[in-house]
C-alpha cells in the first residue's frame, strides 16, 4: 500500500515535470517562429502564448476523458484557472518583480474570464456534459477572446516589439519547428502519466478524482504559466505577462474543458464543481478588483492573492 502511494506520487511529480519542460520549450520556439512571422506580441500574449502554456490542460482534457475521468479534466481545467488568477499572479512580484497594467484592459479580458468561469460552472454542476455544451464552451472562448482582444489597446511599444529584426527573420525556422513540436509530444506524453497517478492516488486515498485534480495536478499544470509570465515580466513585458495569465484563465474554463468532452461526453461531480467553481470566481473577482483599482500587483497585492489560493484548501472537506 504505501509502496504504490511512493510510486504513485513519484509517477505524478515525473509527469507534471515532464508538462511543465516539454510545454516551456513549445511555447519559447512557438513564439519565435510566430516573431519571425512578425505576429503582434499582444496577440502572442493573449492566444499563442496563453494557448501554448495551457497544452498541459488540453492533453489532459482529452486523455482523461477518452480514459472516462471527466473529474480530472473539469477539476484540472477549474484549478488550474483559479491557481494562475491568485496563486501565479500573486508569486509574481516575488519572483519577478512588480507587474504593471492597464486598468482599461484588466476591466476587459478580466470580465471576459469571469464570464467564461460562470458558464463553464453553469453547465458542470448539472452533472453531465453533453456534446452541445462542449462545443458551446469552445466557441464562448473564441468569442470572448475576439471580445477582448479587439478592446485591448495597441502602442507603440508593442508594434515596436511585433516587429523583429531583419536578422532575425532571416533565420532558418527548421530547429524551432521541430523542438516545438517534440515539447508537444512531451506534453502529451506527460499528461497520460498524470491521469494514470491521479488515478491510483486517487483509489490509495479514497479522495475524489476531482479535488486531487483541482488542488493537485492544477498546480502542476500551472508551471508553464508561471515560468512563461516569470521570463516576460522579467524582460518588461507587462501586456505579454497579463495576457497569458488571464488569457490562459479565461482558455482553461472554455476551450480546456470543452475539447475533451466534446469527443467524449460524460457526467461530472456537480456539487465539486459548483462549489470549487464559485470559489474560482470568487478569486478572480478579487484578483481583477485588485488590477482594476491599483493598476499593478506588488508584494502586497501578491500576499493577499496567495492568500485567497491558500484559503481554498478548507474546501477540501467537502
Amino acid at each position: 500500500m504505501v509502496f504504490e502511494i511512493v510510486v504513485a506520487v513519484a509517477v505524478l511529480t515525473i509527469g507534471i515535470g515532464l508538462m511543465a519542460y516539454s510545454s516551456d520549450k513549445a511555447v519559447y520556439h512557438s513564439v519565435k517562429i510566430a516573431s519571425a512571422l512578425r505576429i503582434s506580441p499582444l496577440v502572442i500574449g493573449l492566444i499563442l502564448v496563453s494557448i501554448g502554456t495551457d497544452l498541459p490542460e488540453i492533453v489532459n482534457s482529452i486523455t482523461s476523458s477518452a480514459m472516462g475521468h471527466g473529474d480530472i479534466n473539469v477539476g484540472d481545467s477549474l484549478g488550474s484557472a483559479f491557481a494562475q488568477i491568485t496563486l501565479v499572479l500573486g508569486l509574481l512580484p516575488f519572483l519577478a518583480g512588480k507587474l504593471k497594467v492597464k486598468k482599461r484592459e484588466v476591466l476587459v479580458v478580466g470580465a471576459c474570464e469571469v464570464l467564461a468561469l460562470i458558464l463553464a460552472v453553469s453547465m458542470a454542476e448539472k452533472g453531465y456534459f453533453t456534446r452541445i455544451n462542449a462545443l458551446f464552451l469552445i466557441a464562448s472562448w473564441l468569442v470572448l477572446i475576439l471580445l477582448a482582444r479587439s478592446v485591448m489597446a495597441k502602442n507603440d511599444k508593442e508594434k515596436e516589439l511585433a516587429m523583429a529584426s531583419a536578422d532575425e527573420r532571416n533565420l532558418p525556422h527548421f530547429r524551432h519547428w521541430i523542438i516545438a513540436i517534440l515539447g508537444f509530444v512531451g506534453v502529451a506524453i506527460g499528461a497520460y502519466i498524470v491521469v494514470q497517478s491521479v488515478i491510483a492516488l486517487s483509489a490509495s486515498f479514497n479522495i475524489s478524482e476531482y479535488l486531487i485534480s483541482f488542488f493537485v495536478v492544477a498546480i502542476g499544470t500551472s508551471l508553464p504559466e508561471l515560468v512563461v509570465t516569470i521570463t516576460a515580466l522579467r524582460k518588461k513585458q507587462y501586456e505579454l505577462s497579463l495576457g497569458n495569465v488571464i488569457g490562459s484563465c479565461l482558455f482553461d474554463a472554455s476551450f480546456s474543458i470543452g475539447i475533451g468532452l466534446l469527443f467524449f461526453p460524460q457526467a461530472v461531480s456537480g456539487e465539486l464543481a459548483r462549489t470549487t467553481g464559485l470559489y474560482a470566481i470568487f478569486g478572480s473577482l478579487v484578483a481583477i478588483l485588485i488590477l482594476a483599482l491599483r493598476g499593478k500587483v506588488d508584494k502586497k497585492a501578491g500576499a493577499l492573492l496567495i492568500f485567497v489560493y491558500l484559503l481554498s484548501y478548507s474546501l477540501m472537506t467537502i
